[in-house]
């Protein structure tokens, strides 16, 4: 997991976007939060991918079914729309090739829902303009030098690379700094200098 678990204000947010009884895959799983959400909450089937063993571990101990494998490189494995929907969850930003990710999570799911933090937010642009230094907040609690988040980006980019990958955005919701949504109506360039996360519903 890359970014400060006492803070996943996003998981509601995914969860109220899954339909009771789906099919999910649950893509960077970390302990499983998400994962005992939706089947606690949703009754969904469940499956996990993890990267790190004690994220596997974790998971395993609430009885989840979740395997060791990384999104990089494994998503090629599973077959095309298998899953009602798979979830990445706060993890793009740690992945190598966030594009490639993306595009497997369209393949594999008949919709993907992806949360981030947003790295357009205005305290990240105030911490670079004011002190000349990578900001560290309480979504990104981590220095630069000891960081797993290698790509950053912000809802605005995120969008480009959606449209690029021929997605269609079915619904979008940034959070604040408090975990509150963001008014539905505000336009793009509000939410990426307010929303400190965003979770998207893609489908394609």
């Amino acid at each position: 997991m890359s970014v400060n678990n006492a803070q996943r204000v996003d998981l509601q947010v995914i969860a109220d976007l899954i339909e009771p009884r789906s099919k999910v895959l649950d893509v960077g799983s970390g302990d499983g939060s998400l994962l005992e959400l939706l089947e606690v909450q949703k009754g969904v089937d469940g499956r996990g991918v993890e990267l790190s063993q004690r994220g596997v571990n974790e998971c395993v101990a609430r009885g989840l079914s979740v395997i060791q494998g990384d999104a990089d490189r494994d998503l090629g494995f599973y077959p095309d729309k298998g899953f009602d929907y798979v979830v990445l969850s706060q993890t793009l930003q740690a992945t190598h090739n966030p594009k490639k990710v993306l595009d497997e999570l369209l393949r594999i799911g008949n919709r993907a829902i992806v949360s981030f933090p947003n790295f357009g937010h205005w305290r990240v642009r105030l911490s670079l303009l004011m002190k000349g230094r990578m900001p560290v907040t309480k979504d990104l609690p981590y220095s630069w030098y000891d960081t797993p988040n290698i790509h950053f980006c912000t809802i605005r980019d995120f969008v480009e690379l959606s449209d690029e990958l021929g997605a269609t955005v079915e619904s979008a919701t940034a959070l604040d700094a408090t975990g509150q949504k963001i008014g539905l109506s505000m336009p793009w360039w509000f939410w990426n200098f307010f929303g400190q996360q965003a979770v998207f519903l893609l489908k394609r």
